[in-house]
């Protein structure tokens, strides 16, 4: 129904615009009673073969929802009936900002992609605790945490020890956001002394509280050999929980859309089908170069159960939807899931 009804005319208007009429329709349908109830058993399945164990969090299933999508926190309770096994909120700054200017967000269609420089708009630290208060508990919540534009580099860490304490009691997971190409004066963010720092600050805030949380790092896909090998080092350097591969890549090679469309169109991170390959060459190489020492999360170009079946396949514990789930609606979610059961069932 997604593909054939919405998405035609949802796609006629203008993505951001967009993104907010949905946030509001879901927001709508799920007041209805017995519509969450509708969604869940249209959406939801729950077998063994799907839960996972990690960083001492079990899953229901693992298929999540990548961190851009729910900024602020204000729809993962409704986000919960469609089948996600969890939801990550944020990027979550501790003021709140607007971002890059208008226009930021662009689809390329016949990429089945998208093109975005929001700029880490959110309503800030406040606004976000303020609904993870009103958390059903159905499922695992992850914190996604930047730093704000204005702040100065001498003040980084301090803008990510913020977020981090005050949002600890609230979140399941967190993961330093680092690799975000929308936000200008992030050239010390991938500069691997400050990172062990970063890290070492944020650990250091973890042993304050009486059960810690897990803190995982999400990384570009545009990363090369070498780097990659630098973050194999950070994580056994540093004892992370995890990464999270990919962001958005900066890369616009191999596109359909014409060259002009991108010169109108500008800088920005692209996410969708044309990372698919790129996302997945990056998990990949971490597993293998690891030995699967350390937990991966998938994400990047995800718009069919095959895709996602790849990400595990080359060393993904768990995936997140973002592009995909815009392109290809809920449905995605239940597709992935059956997929890992009849293979679970195969072997």
């Amino acid at each position: 129904m997604y593909k054939a009804l919405l998405r035609p005319i949802l796609f006629k208007f203008d993505p951001e615009k967009v993104h907010h009429f949905t946030f509001s329709l879901i927001n709508t349908l799920s007041k209805i009673p017995g519509v969450p109830a509708i969604f869940r058993s249209q959406y939801q399945i729950e077998h063994k073969a799907l839960e996972r164990e990690l960083f001492g969090l079990k899953f229901k299933n693992p298929v999540g929802l990548a961190a851009g999508f729910d900024k602020n926190a204000v729809l993962y309770n409704e986000l919960a009936n469609f089948g996600f096994g969890f939801i990550e909120i944020g990027t979550v700054t501790p003021k709140a900002q607007e971002g890059n200017p208008k226009k930021r967000l662009f689809r390329l269609k016949e990429d089945q992609a998208i093109i975005n420089r929001m700029g880490f708009n959110n309503e800030g630290l406040e606004a976000a605790i303020s609904q993870l208060k009103k958390n059903k508990g159905r499922l695992i919540i992850g914190g996604n945490i930047g730093k704000n534009t204005q702040t100065l580099p001498e003040d980084y860490t301090k803008d990510y020890l913020e977020c981090f304490n005050e949002l600890h009691p609230y979140v399941d997971y967190f993961v330093l956001n680092v690799s975000c190409p929308n936000v200008g004066s992030h050239a010390k963010l991938n500069d691997k002394d400050y990172l062990v720092e970063l890290i070492s600050e944020v650990k250091k805030a973890n042993l304050n509280f009486k059960k810690q949380r897990p803190i995982l790092l999400k990384i570009a896909p545009d990363l090369n050999t070498t780097q990659l090998d630098e973050i194999v080092e950070l994580v056994e350097e540093t004892k992370l929980d995890g990464v999270i591969a990919s962001n958005t890549s900066t890369d616009r090679s191999g596109l359909i859309a014409s060259d002009k469309r991108l010169q109108d169109i500008g800088n920005g991170g692209l996410s969708g089908q044309p990372i698919k390959d790129k996302s997945t060459k990056v998990i990949k190489y971490l597993a293998d170069k690891s030995d699967k020492s350390f937990p991966i999360i998938g994400v990047g170009g995800i718009h069919s159960a095959e895709d996602a079946l790849e990400k595990l396949n080359a060393g993904a514990d768990l995936v997140q939807l973002y592009t995909g789930f815009i392109y290809e609606g809920p449905q995605l979610i239940k597709a992935i899931n059956k997929a890992i059961i009849k293979k679970a069932n195969q072997n």
